[in-house]
């Protein structure tokens, strides 16, 4: 397993994993991020690999709508989702994630249906391209979550992955390490980030080994599960900010580091 971390794509993101000594970056070119932009600087960014030592583990797009609301494939989506797959080909980045929405004026099983369209064309698409692709468990206009969704879809389209982040499924409620357990011979990339609950509720994202996560028993997990990908950590505390972010990731790049033989 190599750690690294979410973070821009300009010079000194790569700097910074240097200074960290982190493997890798994660890109998320979300929903409002300029998707021109970043695919205009992947020459730059290939050089910046070169230069610094420090590959792409993945490329994620979160929070967009895939299917409109008639039920139908967003085609401009579907060909963002292409060429991020081929930004991840050129880079030489394995990964590829994204997630879709939910029509509630559609059934469950429609819903599982297009989904799968759409993760088929993807599947097809990033054949030969060294690129593996892999929904998300993060519930930002998402549904495929857990398992259920895992179940219909993933259980229907076997080449397709899991992008797991353990405090997702806490904060919905859900049992993460039975989930670990079950499905995790289908992740792809996993996020490293801190989860605290407090009297029921979501009190904050800390850093990784500050927070309420089993961290012990979810690397386990994957060591039995032979996972062999990424280890990437989001800084998303409502706390650890300003002059506690650098502190905040140094501590969780020990802990984490601490974890891995």
């Amino acid at each position: 397993m190599k750690l690294g971390i979410i973070s821009g794509y300009d010079e000194d993101s790569f700097k910074f994993a240097v200074e960290k000594k982190l493997s890798f970056l994660e890109f998320t070119i979300n929903i409002n991020n300029n998707t021109d932009e970043f695919l205009g600087k992947l020459e730059e960014i290939k050089n910046f690999i070169a230069k610094y030592k420090v590959n792409v583990q993945s490329i994620g797009r979160w929070g967009t709508d895939r299917i409109n609301e008639n039920g139908v494939l967003v085609q401009d989506e579907l060909e963002i989702s292409y060429k991020l797959i081929d930004a991840a080909s050129f880079l030489g980045c394995p990964n590829f994630v994204c997630g879709c929405n939910y029509l509630h004026s559609l059934s469950y099983y429609e819903n599982c249906t297009l989904a799968i369209s759409y993760f088929s064309k993807l599947l097809e698409y990033s054949k030969n391209k060294g690129v593996k692709i892999s929904t998300y468990n993060c519930r930002w206009n998402n549904f495929i979550v857990g398992p259920m969704s895992w179940t219909l879809i993933h259980g229907h389209l076997k080449e397709l992955g899991i992008k797991f982040d353990p405090s997702h499924c806490i904060y919905d409620g859900g049992d993460y390490l039975k989930e670990m357990r079950d499905w995790g011979d289908r992740f792809n990339h996993v996020h490293i980030k801190g989860s605290l609950v407090i009297d029921g509720e979501r009190f904050d994202d800390p850093p990784a080994g500050l927070d309420g996560t089993n961290w012990g028993a979810f690397m386990n997990i994957l060591y039995t599960k032979n996972y062999q990908g990424g280890l990437s950590i989001e800084p998303h505390s409502d706390y650890w900010k300003d002059e506690l972010s650098d502190k905040g990731i140094d501590s969780t790049i020990r802990f984490i580091k601490n974890l891995l033989f």
